[in-house]
């Protein structure tokens, strides 16, 4: 077991419809992993709670022996969370946002330093390091949030829409590195666009209305998908069948 929403329930308003009822998800402990849904899905909802940002009104959120009522801290320091917008300080160079967010999870100054600039270079960043990230694409600052999760050891790296708003270019650049890391850490990037679904990824999760419609390997998902389509569309397929936009 690695991350795990066990029986969870949560909602924005109190006069609102949950966004999620009584619902359990398991994060695979190896490899990337998408979860994939239209928007309005809960997926967000979903990153927010495993990233410990969000609070449910029932049920657990857990990382092997830590939950977010005994050891938030320590649950904080091994799951780590790059949400859409990457909250940076226009102010620092990458190096030195990257060395703050590692002292901040525990290590100390010079080791923080040391492990940024070392993470900076896995991520492709080596050269721009020394930038402030007020001056950094929007592709670069994904890798500096990256970054910033590897710096500190994280065991699991949560993505939210990280392909949001990236040229094709940044995309397949950015995508790389997610490739990259997920061969070491567990990767659970959440996207809309089923172009993400890259043949890299080991798992997908459809969501959609807060349930889970489909949990499994990507051939699995593929399987889904209708006789007649074109090999290049197979993903689209499964994920109209699936939701039931099919039409047939």
């Amino acid at each position: 077991m690695t991350l795990l929403l066990n029986h969870v329930s949560f909602r924005y308003r109190r006069w609102e419809r949950p966004v999620l009822r009584d619902f359990s998800y398991e994060v695979p402990g190896e490899g990337l992993t998408i979860l994939l849904g239209p928007n309005g899905a809960g997926k967000s909802t979903t990153m927010s709670l495993l990233a410990g940002t969000a609070v449910p009104l029932a049920g657990r959120v857990r990382f092997k022996d830590s939950d977010l009522t005994s050891a938030s801290r320590e649950y904080r320091r091994h799951v780590a969370w790059l949400p859409q917008r990457v909250p940076t300080s226009r102010q620092l160079t990458a190096r030195e946002y990257v060395a703050y967010v590692a002292w901040l999870k525990g290590e100390d100054r010079t080791g923080a330093w040391e492990r940024a600039g070392k993470v900076l270079d896995q991520v492709g960043l080596a050269e721009q390091s020394g930038r402030k990230t007020a001056k950094l694409s929007g592709g670069q600052l994904r890798r500096v949030g990256i970054a910033c999760a590897l710096a500190h050891d994280a065991r699991v790296i949560l993505l939210d829409e990280p392909t949001a708003g990236l040229d094709p270019h940044q995309r397949t650049v950015f995508r790389d590195v997610v490739r990259e890391v997920a061969a070491r850490v567990p990767v659970l990037m959440s996207t809309h666009d089923i172009a993400d679904l890259a043949d890299e990824a080991n798992t997908v999760s459809l969501m959609d209305q807060g349930r889970i419609l489909h949990h499994g390997g990507t051939r699995s998902f593929l399987d889904h998908a209708r006789d007649d389509a074109a090999p290049a569309r197979r993903a689209e397929s499964a994920y109209s069948v699936l939701m039931g936009l099919d039409g047939s």
